[in-house]
């Protein structure tokens, strides 16, 4: 029996994976807005991928998930700055036994969801893909990695969440039910913050990293001060895991770039709070200078909203 499943967010990250499950024939209803809405509804929704394109059509797709009702399992996956007003809008997708996986890029995330939908309704989750919108309707995933993890806060058995995991599987998605979610979320973060922290300081895309030595030791000292900060807070990320981020940098292919560089780049807002501004305010709390990412925030504040306006 097909999961029901719901998208609040049916960009990069929602777009791609709701999409393999629809392909796979699970009962999935987008949330999106605007001409990505418009476009999705009219031609459906098309996946461009290393791993196989796609185009799903029809769509169920909305943007009032009150046409949608009750399901299983919400795919939480916005922008770090709508958290609270998507979190309100998901309310009535809410069941019983209703699971809302966060699959956002920041380390907070769930904390601000509980108190908007009930900590028994949270789960925390990772997406690991390079993918974003790259025209209305269009999903463009732009490497072979395409990866979920999830799972309950405390590690326990999980009911609902082996079922998604099985309409995973189902969809041929590389998916793993993890039993320490924390330490998943804060591993994916280190990579993250920092290759979005230095991409958009230098405009450039990873090979930026590899390619200029000073831009290499910028990006392992904005590991490095993320490692510290997690270590401070009490996540026991693996001992090497300043080594396999580093590593992971060096896989990535040359042209990728963060989704925060693709909307820097277009004018518009950033999720620089919910990153660099994540790390300084964590690491003010647990005694860590951050001074990488204190001026990476500082550098990037003026384009928090969107591009500044010119004098």
């Amino acid at each position: 029996m097909a999961l029901r499943i719901a998208v609040m967010g049916s960009g990069g990250i929602g777009g791609y994976f709701g999409g393999r499950l629809a392909q796979a024939g699970e009962d999935v209803s987008f949330i999106a807005r605007g001409a990505h809405l418009a476009a999705v509804r009219e031609h459906g929704l098309r996946i461009v991928s290393p791993l196989g394109d796609a185009l799903i059509a029809p769509v169920r797709a909305t943007d009032d998930p009150a046409t949608i009702g009750p399901v299983d399992v919400v795919m939480f996956c916005v922008k770090l700055y709508d958290v609270e007003q998507a979190a309100a809008l998901c309310r009535p997708l809410l069941g019983p036994d209703t699971a809302v996986i966060s699959f956002l890029n920041g380390i907070d995330s769930e904390q601000r969801m509980r108190p908007i939908l009930g900590p028994e309704h949270v789960v925390g989750g990772v997406a690991h893909i390079p993918s974003n919108i790259s025209a209305p309707g269009v999903i463009e995933h732009k490497a072979e990695l395409a990866a979920l993890q999830f799972g309950e806060d405390d590690g326990r058995d999980s009911p609902r969440l082996a079922a998604f995991l099985a309409a995973c599987q189902r969809a041929d998605i590389q998916a793993s039910l993890v039993p320490e979610i924390a330490v998943a979320i804060w591993s994916k973060f280190v990579l993250l913050a920092a290759f979005a922290t230095v991409c958009c300081l230098t405009r450039q895309p990873a090979e930026a990293i590899r390619g200029d030595e000073d831009v290499a030791g910028l990006f392992r000292e904005a590991v490095a001060e993320i490692v510290a900060v997690a270590r401070a807070k009490g996540i026991a990320l693996p001992a090497d895991a300043a080594e396999r981020t580093l590593q992971a940098m060096e896989n990535f292919p040359p042209t990728v770039r963060p989704s925060m560089l693709v909307d820097l780049d277009r004018g518009r807002r950033i999720e620089l709070e919910g990153l660099s501004g994540a790390v300084v305010r964590a690491g003010r709390e647990a005694g860590v200078d951050t001074p990488v990412h204190r001026i990476a925030y500082a550098a990037l504040k003026p384009y928090l909203n969107g591009a500044p306006a010119t004098v």
